[in-house]
């Protein structure tokens, strides 16, 4: 076996028999501790500068952020994106990089070449599942360089979500590639949409080193559920919140992956594996129907 080989098992079994929750928790409580006011501009722009980070889209100057992790889930400035408004385009909901992207077969999802995993897993709603089995789907792995807030891709409403309790393996696609169905192990919120490109899901995964998953309508946090047994947590709202294009769901406090799954035959994908998405640029389109009535 090469010796890079031998390294690259080390590092993963090094990983996968580590204690990461309580890992990640100290990640998350030093990304919240207070730094000096002095020092916050200088200690914030060498950060960006090692994870390439830029700085020109942040809504506050550099000393408004008392802690690493409010620096890293930053809302952008006013007007620093433009968010795609052609009718019926859903927009991409993060920053980050195209990890895959397809259509549910058999309830069954690409995580990384050789690797695929089960939307019913990944969802833990069998009513659900079954109704987005066979729609298209597009995962999207976040860096610590990326805007770190994560938005609807379409107008529509939110019905409500899970929370479902994990274990917190990485999630770079290093580590997708050699962790069997880490999407559906890791801690995750599923959120249960409906809009313009019919029913969906949007899915935020927990990863090693995210101290916190934070949701913007009911001012939640992740953490204030850890401990709380193996069993999901099921929100359902009496009434849906409407949500715009573009609106608020919630933020990673530190990098982590958003999957996106829709309805069978109501959307097609317009970005690849591979590429790198902008929250706010069109990422799927609504499949026309042809003559014979199939989805074009």
């Amino acid at each position: 076996m090469r010796l890079s080989a031998i390294r690259e098992r080390v590092a993963a079994d090094t990983v996968r028999l580590a204690p990461k929750t309580l890992f990640s928790e100290a990640v998350g409580w030093g990304a919240r501790v207070t730094v000096p006011r002095p020092l916050r501009a200088r200690a914030y722009t060498a950060f960006a500068r090692v994870v390439g980070a830029s700085l020109d889209e942040v809504e506050l100057p550099l000393s408004e952020y008392r802690s690493l992790g409010s620096f890293f889930a930053r809302r952008l400035r006013p007007g620093a994106r433009d968010v795609a408004n052609d009718p019926g385009i859903g927009v991409s909901p993060c920053d980050g990089r195209v990890a895959s992207a397809g259509e549910a077969e058999g309830g069954r999802m690409i995580q990384a070449k050789g690797h695929d995993y089960g939307l019913a897993d990944l969802l833990v709603d069998p009513e659900l599942s079954a109704a987005l089995d066979g729609g298209a789907y597009v995962t999207i792995y976040l860096s610590p360089r990326d805007y770190h807030r994560v938005h609807s891709p379409c107008d529509g409403e939110l019905y409500g979500y899970d929370y479902v309790p994990g274990t917190l393996f990485p999630v770079s696609p290093r580590w997708a590639a050699r962790v069997p169905n880490v999407f559906a192990r890791n801690e995750r919120v599923v959120m249960h949409m409906r809009g313009e490109l019919g029913r969906f899901a949007l899915v935020m995964v927990g990863a090693a080193g995210v101290g916190n998953m934070a949701l913007a309508h009911d001012g939640v946090s992740t953490r204030s559920w850890r401990g709380a047994g193996r069993d999901p947590i099921r929100v359902r709202y009496d009434e849906p919140i409407p949500v715009a294009r573009g609106d608020e769901l919630g933020c990673f406090q530190l990098g982590s992956t958003v999957v996106l799954v829709f309805e069978p035959r109501r959307v097609r994908i317009r970005v690849c594996d591979g590429d790198v998405v902008r929250f706010g640029q069109p990422l799927a389109a609504p499949r026309r129907a042809s003559r014979e009535g199939a989805a074009a």
